[in-house]
Formats: structure tokens, C-alpha cells, sequence
């Protein structure tokens, strides 16, 4: 099945046609700079504008950096506050004239990752881990997402918030190493391993391009691996996710 994948970021919006059944991007990533001020009306715009080579292809997913719920967003820390309460799926499908479905960006990235990626075929709790900016999660048992997790807020230890902590944005701050950070992150996995003893953690996102070099000095109970999706996760996890709710 063909569906489209838009995930909107803080600095881009990409979006590609997806081949839901094997996870391929059927055509190249289209790619915009993300509107300032990012109020609802600038973003729906703009989302608009980046699909306008795909044709009339439907579903659409979206990939939102907040938390999306019943097609409403609930938080939205790094975009404009108007966003809050405003309804999403109902917005950008009025704009695009076809059926939407949005969800949370990690939790897109994690769909693409379970479905296709480090996750597949992995039965029991699965977390992705998203590093950047902030710290974004997605939670899976059996292959099946459970929404808004947002472990990135939780505090612990140190009674600090992890993604303060432990985010790529907390490690330039804080000018830590490689050695560091890793030493700070495998505080961080210990305890989500306490609260919810996973068979696997997978770390993606931008801040973990790097991750590969430093993965052999944490030291975890359950499988610790890197995304493979990369940079395409969002897009395939919502144009997956909008196909699976068509």
C-alpha cells in the first residue's frame, strides 16, 4: 500500500511517499524549512506546500513533536503554544483534502523501527529512545505502540528531568565526552530497565549519529541497539501508522 509520511520538526518538514508494505520510500524526501513563528496555521501551510508533488495519494500520517491524542495536541514545547488543544487531523485534512492520522514523533519513529528495523520480530516490551534536541520515547509490548509515553520527563535519581539530564542538548551544555555522556545515559537506561524491564532498548534520533562509538561502554540488562532507520524513521513510521488505522 502507498500512503504519505510528513514528520514535522523543530527546524524541517519532510515528507515522502511510503511503501507501507516493506518500509521504502517510494519517492525523494521532500523537505522545507519549518515557518516561524510555527503556529498552526504556518505549519498546516506548509505541510501543504511539501506534499503538492505527491498527487492525490491517501492516507497521510503525520508525525507531530508532541503529544497527539484522539487528533488533538496536547503539548507542543518546541513550536508555538497555539497549538495546544488545536485539532491537528482535522485541520490538515481539510487542507489536504484527504484522511490524516497524527501521532507523537518518537512514537512514529518507534512504529518505523519495530515494524522494519532494530525492532522487528521482538516480542515483549521494545523502548526507543529519540536523542536531541530533547528525548523523545515510544514503548511497544508484543509490536503493539502504547502512545505519549514521554520518558524524556520523567525525573529520577539526581531529581532532575532524563531529558535535562541526558539529551543531546544537556551533553553540549554541559560539555561532557563521549565517556560522559555514556556514563550518564546508562544511569538513565538502568532505570528505565527497573521500571520496565524491555528485551530491547533502540536509540535513534539526531543527537545519536554517534552512538555506535560509545554503545560498548553501557553496560544494560536487555539488547541495546542503534536505530537503522535513521533520518527516514518519522516518514515511514506515520505513513505506516495512517495505513494502519485506514
Amino acid at each position: 500500500m502507498k500512503a504519505i509520511g510528513i514528520d514535522i520538526g523543530g527546524s524541517r518538514i519532510k515528507a515522502a511517499v511510503v511503501d507501507t508494505d516493506d518500509g521504502s520510500l517510494i519517492t525523494k524526501r521532500q523537505r522545507i524549512d519549518t515557518p516561524r513563528p510555527a503556529t498552526p496555521s504556518a505549519i498546516i501551510d506548509a505541510c501543504g506546500e511539501v506534499l503538492e508533488t505527491f498527487g492525490d495519494i491517501s492516507p497521510v500520517g503525520v508525525g507531530f513533536p508532541g503529544v497527539v491524542r484522539d487528533g488533538k495536541v496536547l503539548t507542543a514545547q518546541n513550536l508555538h503554544q497555539d497549538w495546544i488543544g488545536f485539532s491537528l487531523e482535522e485541520a490538515l485534512s481539510e487542507r489536504l483534502q484527504r484522511p490524516v492520522r497524527g501521532l507523537n514523533d518518537a512514537d512514529s519513529a518507534g512504529v518505523a523501527e519495530v515494524r522494519f528495523g532494530a525492532g522487528q520480530g521482538v516480542d515483549g516490551s521494545v523502548i526507543l529512545l529519540t536523542i536531541g534536541t530533547g528525548l523523545g520515547s515510544a514503548l511497544f509490548t508484543d509490536g503493539k505502540l502504547v502512545q505519549n509515553t514521554e520518558m524524556g520527563r520523567m525525573f529520577f535519581g539526581r531529581k532532575r528531568e532524563a531529558e535535562d539530564y541526558v539529551s543531546g542538548t544537556a551533553k553540549e551544555r554541559d560539555g561532557l565526552s563521549n565517556e560522559e555522556w555514556a556514563k550518564r545515559f546508562e544511569e538513565y537506561l538502568k532505570h528505565l530497565e527497573d521500571l520496565y524491564w524491555p528485551r530491547m532498548i533502540i536509540v535513534g534520533g539526531g543527537g545519536a549519529k554517534k552512538f555506535p562509538e560509545v554503545k560498548d561502554l553501557i553496560k544494560t540488562r536487555c539488547e541495546l541497539r542503534h536505530a537503522t532507520a535513521k533520518n527516514k524513521a518519522g516518514i515511514i513510521g506515520a505513513a505506516v501508522w495512517a495505513a494502519d488505522q485506514s
